[in-house]
């Protein structure tokens, strides 16, 4: 099953999409994709019910919204690809480098990217989420911390370099500007498919940046979800960003950073593809 949601008539709804062009509104099911509902059994609930016989909406005709209503956190894997960490001129982490974003950034899989104010080091990070599906803690094993996950999405991990890395402190503050965590189109649950063996990839104005495949993680997703859970409570809806590849701007000579005009397309096999224009913030 792909989950997310629609923008109709000035609601955002939660909606099934049963292709990539058609969905089903399932908000007698469940009010929203949200914590609250996934952790009542809302999947499950949507799962047993039979909605192929539903009236489709026309994805086209929508915008598509966040696939997931106020998400309680956004937790990220820095480092987690050899050549990215390699371009960094970092060294390969010997466990896995785990910072946050606000849960605020969250925006849609074609809304815009505000460029901050004055920023001149905005720079973009494809990446493969893991959604929750059950609340995890203190997981026994890998595949005690699999069974909780309830599938994968898109995520484009907008990075403020200047802030991440020169202003003193975690990294944090350069992550988690207003915009910068577009995601979607949608969750998919299917388990269809290796998670870690996924093509991937970001290109800015047409031009390809990144290209690589999951496979090329330091830190597989089973670990990376064991490993989160040792540390913080993990809870249905929460976000886990596993890492981006290499070819971001940072590493880049002459580095060459998102400015308003720019658009950022990024693409994980299987999953779709998201885009988002680069405008200007405003107060």
């Amino acid at each position: 099953m792909r989950f997310g949601r629609l923008r109709t008539a000035g609601n955002e709804i939660p909606v099934v999409f049963v292709s990539d062009t058609a969905a089903v509104d399932v908000s007698d099911l469940v009010p929203d994709w949200s914590r609250e509902t996934l952790a009542a059994g809302g999947l499950d609930r949507v799962n047993a019910a039979d909605v192929s016989s539903r009236e489709q909406i026309a994805v086209a005709e929508h915008d598509i919204a966040a696939p997931l209503a106020r998400p309680g956190k956004i937790v990220c894997i820095g480092l987690n690809y050899r050549k990215h960490a390699e371009e960094t001129g970092a060294p390969l982490p010997e466990q896995p480098v785990i910072f946050m974003k606000s849960a605020d950034c969250l925006v849609g899989p074609f809304d815009d990217i505000e460029i901050p104010p004055g920023s001149e080091h905005t720079d973009y990070e494809v990446e493969l989420a893991i959604v929750m599906g059950n609340r995890l803690k203190y997981a026994a094993s890998e595949d005690d911390a699999m069974s909780a996950v309830a599938g994968f999405s898109i995520s484009q991990d907008v990075s403020e370099r200047h802030w991440q890395l020169e202003k003193g402190g975690t990294w944090d503050k350069g992550k988690s500007f207003p915009t910068f965590n577009p995601m979607g189109p949608w969750v998919d649950t299917s388990h269809e498919f290796d998670p870690q063996n996924l093509a991937l990839a970001c290109s800015v104005n047409g031009e390809q940046r990144q290209g690589s495949n999951t496979n090329d993680m330091i830190f597989t997703i089973p670990q990376l979800v064991h490993y989160v859970s040792q540390c913080m409570e993990l809870f249905p809806g929460d976000i886990i960003n596993t890492g981006t590849p290499a070819g971001v701007a940072m590493g880049m000579d002459p580095q060459r950073y998102l400015v308003p005009g720019d658009v950022v397309e990024t693409t994980i096999e299987h999953l779709g593809t998201i885009r988002n224009t680069c405008i200007a913030a405003t107060q």
